[in-house]
């Protein structure tokens, strides 16, 4: 009777452990929009046709997503939701759910029962995870323009969107051909009623040094090991400031101050030089003065020698008039 009894224990205990390896849960990943797949392993060591099994598939919250009754689909015992979306693969024993959405993300089972005269008996049982993803848009930098434009600090903001789950970080990364800085700040994050979807988008600000080229990177960081990556954002040195020319005005009163001076400085220094050199006109007309008084002058005049070579000039002219003179006077 004990061993009856062992036997029979032993036998329960097999049964539950293949039931429990059985419905060991597996993960599906899947992306948004796509197609996820929700296997169940069935081994069929006894070769049984779909004629002799009922087969079906249902959420967690007990929803029914597809159903195969001796062969043939039961789509009235399907929810609303799952209408229209679910394929069988005979082949592989896996229920394919087509256009997954976010709110898909969830456990699922597959149940096989075998049809025998005393009914249904549960021969295979399975649960499956389904993770749906989606890819973020590449990081995508946007520089704004303000006050600061013209000095050494930068302003711009990161964006993308149209992912999930929500990424753990995004930072912006300074890269020159000597260091590497990281900025971070806070996420703004905003999720979608209908999709949800999330958009994720920080602003930063940031010293850049204007003697060297840089080169930014807007990264988002959706776990650990998995980084997105924006273009590269490119700022050139800055070329050296050049002086601001001198306004056209401005050179032509200088060149008239010059001209100016110099006229002035020229014009003092002949009349220095006249009042230190008298002319031999005024000689001249003393001369002639003295020749009108007396005739007699005139010719001692002509006789004496000059000493200086502008009196010579002037006796020569003063006897030529006294001569001419003369010869009128005896006609």
């Amino acid at each position: 009777m004990r061993f009856k009894c062992t036997m029979g224990l032993r036998n329960t205990l097999i049964v539950m452990a293949l039931l429990l390896s059985g419905a060991a849960s597996l993960k599906s990943h899947a992306f948004f929009n796509e197609t996820g797949e929700l296997p169940c392993h069935f081994p069929n060591t006894q070769n049984l046709s779909l004629d002799e099994l009922v087969i079906f598939w249902q959420d967690q919250n007990k929803l029914v997503l597809y159903e195969l009754f001796k062969g043939q689909e039961k789509p009235n015992n399907v929810n609303p939701k799952y209408i229209g979306r679910t394929s069988f693969d005979q082949d592989s024993w896996t229920l394919r759910l087509h256009n997954v959405q976010i709110k898909d993300t969830g456990s699922y089972q597959c149940f096989i029962h075998h049809r025998r005269s005393q009914g249904l008996v549960s021969i295979h049982q399975m649960s499956s995870d389904l993770i749906v993803l989606a890819n973020f848009s590449q990081p995508e930098i946007r520089l704004i323009a303000n006050q600061t434009e013209k000095s050494n600090i930068i302003n711009l903001t990161c964006s993308s969107i149209q992912g999930y789950p929500e990424p753990q970080r995004m930072y912006v990364s300074l890269n020159t051909t000597n260091s590497s800085s990281t900025y971070d700040a806070v996420m703004k994050k905003s999720q979608s009623n209908i999709t949800e979807l999330y958009n994720v988008s920080i602003s930063v600000s940031f010293p850049i040094p204007p003697e060297t080229n840089v080169t930014i990177f807007c990264a988002l960081q959706l776990e650990p090991t998995k980084i997105i990556l924006s273009q590269p954002y490119n700022i050139d040195a800055k070329s050296p400031v050049p002086s601001p020319p001198v306004p056209d005005h401005i050179l032509w009163i200088a060149a008239l101050l010059v001209t100016v001076v110099v006229s002035g400085m020229v014009f003092l220094t002949l009349k220095k030089r006249k009042k230190k050199q008298p002319g031999p006109s005024n000689e001249c007309e003393i001369i002639k003065v003295e020749e009108k008084e007396s005739e007699q002058t005139a010719k001692r005049v002509e006789l004496q020698e000059p000493e200086r070579s502008d009196e010579v000039q002037c006796d020569v002219n003063i006897s030529k008039t006294a001569s001419d003179n003369k010869s009128a006077t005896d006609f």
